[in-house]
Protein backbone atom coordinates (compact mmCIF):
# COMPACT_ATOMS: atom_id res chain seq x y z
CA UNK A 1 0.00 0.00 0.00
CA UNK A 2 1.33 3.31 -0.31
CA UNK A 3 0.10 7.01 1.01
CA UNK A 4 0.05 10.44 -0.52
CA UNK A 5 -1.15 14.00 0.74
CA UNK A 6 -1.86 16.64 -1.34
CA UNK A 7 -3.22 20.18 -0.95
CA UNK A 8 -6.39 21.23 -2.67
CA UNK A 9 -7.77 24.80 -3.00
CA UNK A 10 -11.17 25.77 -3.90
CA UNK A 11 -13.11 23.24 -1.45
CA UNK A 12 -15.41 25.32 0.88
CA UNK A 13 -18.14 22.56 1.68
CA UNK A 14 -18.88 19.26 2.36
CA UNK A 15 -20.19 18.75 -1.40
CA UNK A 16 -17.14 19.72 -2.91
CA UNK A 17 -15.05 17.39 -0.10
CA UNK A 18 -17.43 14.67 -1.58
CA UNK A 19 -16.83 15.72 -5.12
CA UNK A 20 -12.98 15.55 -4.82
CA UNK A 21 -13.15 12.15 -3.14
CA UNK A 22 -15.59 10.85 -5.53
CA UNK A 23 -12.95 11.82 -8.45
CA UNK A 24 -10.08 10.35 -6.56
CA UNK A 25 -11.68 7.51 -6.00
CA UNK A 26 -12.53 6.17 -9.67
CA UNK A 27 -8.93 5.88 -10.19
CA UNK A 28 -7.70 2.65 -10.27
CA UNK A 29 -6.17 1.27 -7.36
CA UNK A 30 -7.01 3.81 -4.76
CA UNK A 31 -8.51 2.28 -1.64
CA UNK A 32 -9.36 5.55 0.07
CA UNK A 33 -9.72 8.80 0.22
CA UNK A 34 -9.75 11.16 3.33
CA UNK A 35 -10.19 14.85 2.98
CA UNK A 36 -9.96 17.80 5.46
CA UNK A 37 -11.85 20.55 4.41
CA UNK A 38 -10.33 22.98 6.71
CA UNK A 39 -7.25 22.22 5.60
CA UNK A 40 -7.68 21.26 2.36
CA UNK A 41 -5.13 18.03 2.47
CA UNK A 42 -6.11 15.01 0.82
CA UNK A 43 -4.59 11.59 1.95
CA UNK A 44 -5.16 8.75 -0.92
CA UNK A 45 -4.57 5.49 -0.06
CA UNK A 46 -3.73 3.28 -3.12
CA UNK A 47 -2.41 -0.46 -3.82
CA UNK A 48 0.36 1.12 -5.41
CA UNK A 49 1.96 4.16 -6.38
CA UNK A 50 -0.52 6.54 -8.35
CA UNK A 51 0.97 8.78 -11.04
CA UNK A 52 0.20 12.46 -9.51
CA UNK A 53 -0.57 13.97 -13.18
CA UNK A 54 -3.65 10.96 -12.74
CA UNK A 55 -4.38 12.76 -8.70
CA UNK A 56 -4.44 16.33 -10.62
CA UNK A 57 -6.53 15.47 -13.27
CA UNK A 58 -9.30 13.68 -11.03
CA UNK A 59 -8.95 17.11 -8.87
CA UNK A 60 -9.37 19.35 -11.95
CA UNK A 61 -12.22 17.55 -12.83
CA UNK A 62 -14.32 17.72 -9.90
CA UNK A 63 -13.18 21.79 -10.50
CA UNK A 64 -10.55 22.33 -7.86
CA UNK A 65 -6.71 22.94 -7.93
CA UNK A 66 -4.13 21.03 -6.43
CA UNK A 67 -1.17 23.32 -5.12
CA UNK A 68 1.05 20.75 -3.70
CA UNK A 69 2.03 17.19 -3.60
Amino acid sequence: MAVSTYTVTGMTCDHCVASVREEIGELSGVRKVAVDLPTGLVTVTTDAPVDDADIRAAVEDAGYQLTTT
